[in-house]
């Protein structure tokens, strides 16, 4: 647990990274561009990098073999790359600049997610990775309150700290996971096998592509819904800007709140139950959303869907990971991420296109109708964990 909370460090990092991206840079957008769907479209650039890139490189780090180890050496590459890169987007003089350092960032970023994310099943037993990816959950959580809280703050004052402040946190996140996770003493053992590649038919069971497609219409609402918050909160309700941002926060941080639990009642009772009490819950709120029109109501619910998606977030990864075998977790990890990436980059502009005919209340009736499509899908995902969580129980 000890080599978890310190992995989590690496998840807090890039949760950090990218609640203050997605909070931000919608605002820099905003001084060149005045369509919201073309804002939208900007803001997924990270998620058609990932699309290319992160499969490759989870699979790679599947077959890379070093002294560091087979994920380190995309954490040393990535991480100090993505912090150059997001200290200078606030420093950008045009549009041209500004979507340089976008793309730059984000490159960095797909570098080292995919292997920082796999680590976590390399070091942890079956039975503990729902609970351990509650605790990476809550370092990322923590991350993305830190973002929205105190980036809000430090936004005011000038509008490069919190980008100055994230790259030095990255690097210091860096230097405390390679000086204590020795990937050769850690890891669960493995075998590399070079020359492998993806196979695809045997990875794509039915489990495997039914929670895919799950996985793909949740993100669609929730990364819809978060790359496009801040645009709401300020032009629907009059917010400030940083009011906006600070308001997003409660979802993280009753996400934050609720990512150990969560695991801990994914392990006891199965990821599949959990997951679509989430799901159904958050179906409510994306709903009730539409008609909170004063602060308290509107963070209050941000406040319960944030324990919702937390049911879902947490006992997702893991779930993935559990329809395959041992060689595969950077593959998996990949084709979680890239599935996640899809769905973000066709989210954010459509949603913004929805807005630009019809309003910012599409955003939350759009978001309630991809969960119904997640549901659907969930459902039909065969639940294989209930008799080994009720042996389980017998045995303990």
């Amino acid at each position: 647990m000890k080599k978890t909370w310190l992995l989590g460090l690496g998840f807090f990092s890039i949760s950090l990274g990218w609640a203050l991206y997605n909070g931000f840079v919608p605002f820099f957008l905003n001084d060149y561009l005045a369509s919201t769907a073309l804002i939208g479209f900007l803001m997924t650039i990270d998620n058609y990098i990932a699309l290319f890139l992160q499969p490759y490189i989870g699979n790679r780090s599947d077959r890379t073999n070093t002294r560091y180890g087979r994920r380190m050496p995309y954490l040393l590459i990535g991480i100090p790359s993505a912090a150059l890169f997001f200290a200078l987007i606030p420093f950008h003089t045009s549009l041209v600049t500004l979507i340089i350092f976008m793309v730059c960032m984000n490159l960095s970023m797909a570098i080292f997610r995919s292997p920082t994310i796999a680590l976590m099943p390399d070091i942890t037993p079956h039975s503990k990775r729902t609970k351990a990816n509650g605790i990476i959950n809550f370092m990322g959580g923590c991350g993305a309150i830190i973002a929205l809280s105190i980036g809000s703050l430090l936004y005011d004052i000038k509008a490069f700290l919190p980008f100055l402040a994230v790259s030095v946190i990255f690097l210091i996140a860096l230097w405390i996971i390679f000086n204590n996770i020795n990937e050769n003493r850690d890891a669960i053992p493995y075998t590399v096998t070079p020359t492998a590649k993806i196979d695809y038919k045997m990875e794509l069971n039915p489990p495997t592509v039914l929670l895919l497609s799950a996985i793909f219409f949740w993100f669609i609402a929730v990364q819809g819904m978060e790359a496009l918050f801040t645009l709401y909160a300020v032009h629907a309700l009059g917010f400030s800007k940083s009011a906006s941002a600070f308001s997003l926060a409660f979802f993280s941080l009753s996400f934050v709140l609720s990512s150990i639990p969560s695991g801990l009642l994914g392990a006891k009772y199965g990821k599949k139950n959990i997951i679509l009490i989430g799901i159904v819950g958050l179906i409510f709120i994306f709903i009730l959303l539409n008609w909170a029109e004063s602060v308290f109501i509107l963070r209050t619910l941000l406040l319960i869907g944030g324990i919702f998606w937390a049911c879902i977030n947490i006992n997702a990864y893991p779930f993935i990971v559990a329809t395959g075998g041992e060689h595969s977790y950077g593959t998996r990890t990949g084709l979680y991420y890239l599935v996640s990436s899809v769905a973000a980059i066709i989210s954010p502009p459509t949603l913004g296109l929805l807005i630009d005919f019809w309003g910012f209340k599409m955003l939350f009736f759009a978001a309630a109708g991809s969960m119904l499509l997640a549901l659907a899908c969930m459902i039909k995902v065969k639940d294989t964990e209930t008799s080994s969580v009720s042996n389980q129980k017998l045995d303990d």
